[in-house]
């Protein structure tokens, strides 16, 4: 009895309606019809249409369909050769497609994507693009650095302002906080460590305790994140390692999981 329309459709992951409308343009005509005048499908109409969804996948308008797959001159291996040829001719396409894309992502390295001024008026004499293949080969393979890309590449020169007004204003408390003697385990410091804290993760990436405590730790083991953090206020980089880790202790461990 052959196939029927319902079951044709699910094989093909078309809709019904489409199987209709291709039997009554004469594109796909079902083979049989039941004695109540059901649609059956014989595996050559299996064959055909698989053809069809082909040609419609690479764009081809309906009639055109229509002339490839009647064409009396062609037989099932020329239909093969012109498909792999097609395919072929996408794949090429998609491939310069990539290909234009990772340059543009280079581009856009870290996604810093301002004019020279704006990251002067935004960055100063510090260039964010300075270290990107140091901190690529760092933590290129990381999800932090995955979602940092995501997210600082649709910021505005705007959103760069606003997070350097930010870390300004955290910056003279926590200069005050220090400069008044209050231990690193103290409320007052451990509260600016978990600012800290969630603005990564705001405007970067999820930052859980465990990460930060890591984090904490680079700005006294590497000279150069030492170094920023003291020219800020002499102590600063030690004092928020320590106030970090003092706050993930705070909330459940260094080993914490919690996020923004």
């Amino acid at each position: 009895m052959g196939y029927t329309v319902g079951q044709v459709a699910g094989f093909a992951g078309v809709t019904v309606r489409t199987l209709h409308h291709y039997d009554e343009i004469g594109l796909l005509a079902p083979s049989a019809r039941s004695r109540a005048g059901h649609r059956r499908y014989a595996d050559a109409d299996l064959d055909r249409l698989q053809r069809i969804l082909f040609y419609r996948e690479l764009g081809f308008p309906l009639d055109e369909v229509a002339a490839l797959l009647d064409d009396p001159d062609a037989d099932p291996r020329a239909h093969l050769r012109r498909q792999h040829a097609l395919l072929t001719a996408r794949v090429d396409r998609l491939q310069a497609m990539v290909a234009a894309v990772e340059r543009a992502m280079e581009a856009r390295t870290l996604g810093i994507d301002l004019t020279p001024e704006e990251k002067f008026e935004v960055f100063g004499d510090h260039d964010p693009d300075a270290h990107a293949a140091e901190v690529e080969r760092r933590w290129g393979h990381t999800e932090a650095y995955a979602q940092s890309r995501r997210r600082t590449a649709a910021y505005t020169k705007e959103d760069w302002l606003r997070i350097k007004e930010e870390e300004a204003d955290w910056e003279r408390r926590a200069i005050a906080v220090l400069r008044a003697g209050q231990p690193a385990g103290s409320p007052a410091a451990m509260d600016l460590a978990e600012e800290h804290r969630r603005r990564v993760c705001r405007w970067y990436y999820d930052c859980p305790y465990e990460t930060h405590t890591a984090l904490g730790e680079m700005y006294v083991t590497d000279p150069r994140f030492t170094a920023t953090y003291e020219a800020v206020a002499p102590g600063l980089a030690r004092y928020l390692r320590d106030a970090i880790v003092a706050n993930a202790e705070r909330h459940g461990g260094d080993g914490g999981r919690e996020s923004a």
